[in-house]
């Protein structure tokens, strides 16, 4: 037992330790930018990038491990040697992987990816932009790093000792052990028991773009990449020329009022930003659905000013997120928030208004992990981020994190005696499947449909007592509160992936700072343009939002696009396109909508997607 414990030990704690050796030296070669990092940020690079560093460690001794167990039953010392020579050429091949990133991340700013494969194919190419590397030194470093590591395999292999003679019950023992600790493996390679397994977003703690690079294991987001498929390298909706496409996607932007009526008090206001999640406007009482669900909304929206017809960009959570914080529109088949890279040339609500002296924090009774929301929120420069780890193990009353009245009570909390102006975002979960609530049910049903109607009249009940409570506080004057859904829902009435009506949300403008009541905004829109219509509202610029248009621009032209699973829809005044783009043919079209619209689809599914792909 001691020496299948010993191997099993000694092999999982080599690739650990190999893996920080490996960080230790990016910081080193990076010293011009390692130098701007606290002694206490290079420790936390370190710590948050263990986790990734045992979790390919793992991935690493699946196989060692198997045979450990295999050399324990058999007593052959030839599975120790395949061990040994399984080592020795995966030693080489990340090295090289991990000396390539040294220089590569001089040269584009993120950790290596699968993004150097779409260079194969034109090997002159890639050597022609490796020529300015320090080629001596890297070769250097590499074998260094390599002697480094063979001669500490090679040390630490040849303590490893054949298995003695046992008695069957000794054998069976250990056997058992064997397997306990193969299956072990699964917790690191995971990143550990909660529910969200391990990604990027695990090693982001600093405002400092590259303290969280740093922390990334480059064999393991080598890996996650490329199984992932998140790197995508021709775009594959080329439906136009390209200045077709270009003129066709201007055409919808390009009216533009040269006033706008202005909604606030005052300058500088609050923002409470209330993201819902699964918040549908089948649902909404003041939005055409039942009156009993969202009783306390249907009532909010005559203090303030309600958009009728506002479309989600995408149908994940955190597709939304970048829509409505961003502007940015949503791909298909993938999600920009998932690659850290790109979501950093993105801009943010958060990051204008911070540069204005707004205070800027995040809530959420979930893990910021999930999706890699917390990577993008990290790039926003959020002052704080609150998360399903801030509150007490009393209070994991849901699947997904803590109940939303948690959550608000937790908001209002922090905010009894705030820094002002303050940018507060809020983001729901109990409203998500499983659509389990801690209030008595409303409604009588145990089917999907009525569970998920429930939890939208708990999330209903929880806003109304939040805002309640804020409305007693003093900043509640100087406040603007928007409440918007991150996506829409199938339910209810089971829609198709492509219906508008299941891309149909609430948004709702409300709070003391609004010099406007019970109005209705009928203007089409989408997501993306929250941004530039709440930062002209402020008097701050939003010509960087260029895949936005005002909401309450009188000249802009009224249409909202979004997306599903390889296919898109476009909804304006005349009706509603869906398109399949595999089949390259509409799902749905209503009879007033014409050619020129199903082509300002395509040219906005394909020039949006190339705009993803150059980021």
């Amino acid at each position: 037992m001691k020496r299948l414990l010993t191997k099993t030990a000694s092999y999982f704690f080599f690739w650990t330790i190999f893996f920080e050796v490996c960080r230790g030296i990016f910081l080193l070669y990076h010293i011009d930018k390692t130098s701007a990092l606290t002694a206490s940020e290079i420790g936390k690079v370190f710590w948050y990038g263990l986790r990734m560093d045992l979790s390919f460690a793992a991935y690493l001794s699946v196989l060692p491990f198997l045979f450990f167990l295999l050399e324990t039953s058999f007593r052959k010392t030839i599975f120790l040697k395949i061990t040994q020579w399984y080592t020795y050429v995966m030693l080489p091949l990340l090295t090289l992987l991990i000396i390539a990133d040294l220089e590569l991340y001089s040269a584009w700013g993120f950790r290596l990816d699968s993004t150097p494969l779409q260079y194969l194919n034109t090997p002159a190419e890639m050597m022609a932009s490796a020529a300015s590397a320090p080629v001596w030194l890297l070769v250097l470093l590499y074998l260094l790093l390599l002697v480094i590591g063979l001669f500490s395999f090679r040390a630490l292999s040849r303590r490893w000792e054949i298995s003695p003679r046992r008695n069957p019950r000794q054998v069976v023992l250990e056997l058992a052990a064997g397997i306990f600790l193969l299956a072990l493996l699964v917790l690191p390679i995971r990143g550990g028991w909660q529910q969200i397994p391990l990604n990027q977003s695990d090693v982001y703690f600093s405002q400092k773009v590259f303290a969280n690079h740093a922390g990334v294991n480059v064999p393991w987001n080598v890996m996650h990449s490329v199984i992932k498929k998140n790197h995508q390298t021709k775009n594959p909706y080329q439906y136009f020329e390209e200045h077709q496409a270009q003129a066709l996607v201007r055409e919808v932007y390009a009216a533009k009022s040269d006033s706008i009526p202005s909604l606030l008090k005052g300058k500088n206001p609050n923002v409470l930003f209330i993201i819902l999640e699964s918040y549908t406007a089948k649902f909404i009482g003041a939005l055409g659905g039942p009156a009993e669900v969202t009783p306390h909304f249907n009532a909010l929206a005559k203090e303030g000013i309600l958009f009728q017809n506002i479309y989600a960009a995408g149908d994940r959570s955190e597709k939304g997120m970048v829509a409505l914080l961003s502007g940015y529109p949503v791909q298909t088949t993938t999600s920009i928030i998932k690659t850290p890279k790109k979501t950093e040339r993105l801009p943010q609500l958060a990051l204008e208004l911070k540069k204005q002296g707004y205070q800027t924090s995040y809530y959420y009774g979930g893990e910021l992990a999930f999706a890699n929301i917390k990577s993008y929120l990290m790039n926003g420069q959020y002052d704080k981020l609150v998360e399903k780890s801030d509150f007490g193990r009393e209070h994991y009353n849901s699947k997904w994190g803590v109940h939303d009245h948690i959550l608000f009570d937790k908001v209002l909390q922090d905010h009894q005696n705030p820094q002002q102006p303050f940018f507060t975002t809020v983001f729901t979960l109990s409203s998500h499947e499983p659509y389990d609530i801690p209030i008595p049910a409303k409604f009588a049903g145990t089917d999907e449909e009525t569970q998920f109607k429930n939890s939208f009249y708990y999330t209903d009940w929880a806003l109304d007592n939040f805002i309640s409570a804020a409305k007693k506080q003093p900043w509640w004057q100087n406040t603007l509160v928007i409440l918007v859904a991150d996506h829409g829902h199938p339910f209810p009435g089971r829609d198709q992936n492509d219906a508008p009506s299941k891309f149909r949300i609430p948004l709702l403008m409300v709070g003391g700072a609004l010099a406007v009541q019970d109005t209705v905004i009928s203007n089409i829109g989408s997501q993306t343009d929250l941004v530039p219509t709440l930062l002209q509202q402020l008097g701050l610029p939003h010509q960087q939002y260029t895949w936005s248009k005002n909401l309450l621009d009188a000249k802009a032209t009224p249409f909202a696009f979004y997306v599903f699973n390889d296919g898109f829809g476009m909804v304006t005044p005349q009706g509603a396109v869906t398109f399949d783009n595999v089949a390259k043919q509409p799902i749905h079209r209503d009879a007033a909508v014409s050619d020129r619209q199903v082509n300002q689809g395509k040219a906005y599914m394909q020039v949006s997607f190339g705009d993803f792909l150059k980021k």
